[in-house]
This record gives C-alpha cells, structure tokens and sequence, in this order.
C-alpha cells in the first residue's frame, strides 16, 4: 500500500516538475519571441505595431506552453475548453464596458490616428502616447502625469493629433490703437517675422484684419514653425513683436471705455480734488 502511495506520489510530482517547467520555458521563449519580432518588424513597422505585434507572439507562445503544461498535469481540455466558454459568456455579460473598450482599441488600432511617442489633445488634457493597449491609451502629460483614457472615451470623443505634420501654425491675436496705421503695423510684423530664424519663409506668414474692437484694432498674424520648435518660436516672437511695436511707436492699448451722452446733452462736470482738499471732507 504504501509502495503504492508512494509510486502515485512520485508520479504526481514528477508530472507537476514537468508543467512547472513548461510553464518557466513558455516565458522564456515568450520573450524571446516578442523581442525577434519587435526586432524583425523594426524597419517595416511603426512604433505601436511593433508593440503589438510583440505581444501576440508572446502571448501565443505563452499559451501553447501553458497547454502543454496542463496536458502534462492530466488536465482534460476539453473541460477547460468548456469551462472557458461558460466564463467567457459570463464575463461578457458582466464587463460590457471591458468588451466595447476591446472593440474600440481594435477601432484605433485600424484607423491609426496617432501613433506611440506621437503628442495628442483629448479633451483637456495633452500629453505623449506611451502604449496603446486593448482597455486604454495611456499618456504623459508636460508636467509629467500619468494619464489613462478608456479606448472608449477616444472613439466618441475629439482626437486632435500635434505632431501628424511636420511643420505647424502659430496664430498671433495683436490689438494696437485706433490712430495706429494698419499698413505700417502689417510691414512692421512681416520684418519681425523675416528676422526670426525659426519662422519658416513658405508657407508665408498670414495677416489678418479681424475688425474694430472696443479698444483696439483687432488683427491675427500667423507664422509656420517645425513642429519639433513650436514652442520656442512660441515664446519668441512675442516677445520681439513687442520690441518692435516700441521701436516704431505703435501703441498696444489696453481695454477703456468712453461716455458719451449726445450731443444735447451737457458734458459730465469733472473736477479734481486735491489731497488736501480731500482730508478737509467732512
């Protein structure tokens, strides 16, 4: 009996020896796999493809081993197979939102409209896609937070992509005062723009006269940068238009008022009272 025991014993443990190491092997082999495939679709594919790609294979491969593990426990597939049709069906019911995120990242990775290390707004929130994953796209933002957006919440919602071009538009809202000249304010903006380095000569630079403000002559003047300097122009040229306007005296206003009453009417009586005869005041 106990030769017996010991026999089923030595057998089990053997078998359980056997699926562990099926299990170490099938990880090792995953990871090597994911890695020759990233590597082998380095210069055919884009980032998040490569990523993608890598953990199919590893996942495949993974499962087979895990099988093989199990096949050698005497586990019966076909009651796992069974098993896991039940619990899919069962999942399904209870994570509808899991199953439309699921769907939605297969959207997103069809589509393709931005891609790993790409600059991307939802919403309120910009940052740099680091992974895009079957659930969610996760982002770092420029103060460096982490950021998870539901696949979901990108499929209904706006996606605007910063750098899918190379080069990109900054639009420059300039008010001056009403006695200034829109001619001489245009030229004076062109020279600032042609003396910047980092402001691109095609496509030219736009001047747009956007109307009669309450306390300013309204115009937009929009100058193209490489998107990688978007910023540093950003900060220059506001920078140098404001030297420009002081060299050449153009007034940038600030908001004011004036009342008027008609011309039947009696002007406002205005007077102006000194220190003195204000601490003098009851």
């Amino acid at each position: 009996m106990n030769e017996w025991l010991s026999k089923i014993d030595a057998g089990l443990i053997g078998s359980i020896a056997e699926a562990v190491i099926y299990f170490i092997v099938g990880l090792i082999l995953a990871r090597m796999a994911s890695r020759g495939v990233k590597q082998w679709s380095k210069h055919r594919f884009d980032k998040h493809q490569q990523l993608l790609m890598g953990r199919i294979a590893a996942y495949l491969v993974l499962l087979v081993f895990v099988v093989m593990g199990l096949n050698a426990i005497g586990f019966n597939l076909g009651v796992l197979i069974g098993a896991a049709g039940i619990l899919s069906v069962a999942i399904g019911f209870a994570s509808q939102t899991s199953a439309s995120n699921i769907i939605s990242g297969l959207f997103l990775v069809a589509e393709r409209p931005f891609s790993v290390g790409d600059l991307i707004r939802v919403g309120a929130t910009t940052g740099e896609v680091l992974s895009i994953d079957l659930l969610s796209v996760k982002l770092r933002t420029f103060d460096n937070l982490f950021v998870r957006i539901p696949n979901e919440t990108l499929i209904k919602s706006e996606v605007t992509t910063l750098t899918r071009f190379p080069i990109r538009r900054i639009d420059l809202a300039i008010g001056v005062a009403y006695k200034e000249d829109i001619k001489k304010v245009r030229k004076v903006l062109e020279r600032v723009a042609q003396a910047n380095p980092l402001c691109l000569d095609e496509p030219k630079p736009i001047f747009v006269f956007l109307g009669f403000g309450e306390s300013s002559l309204d115009m937009q003047f929009s100058v193209w940068v490489k998107r990688e300097k978007f910023i540093d122009l950003k900060n220059s040229i506001h920078e140098e238009i404001k030297e420009a306007f002081d060299a050449e005296g153009i007034e940038i206003p600030f908001p004011h008022r004036s009342l008027y009453t008609g011309s039947v009417t009696e002007p406002f009586p205005i007077r102006v009272i000194t220190d003195t005869e204000q601490q003098d005041r009851p």
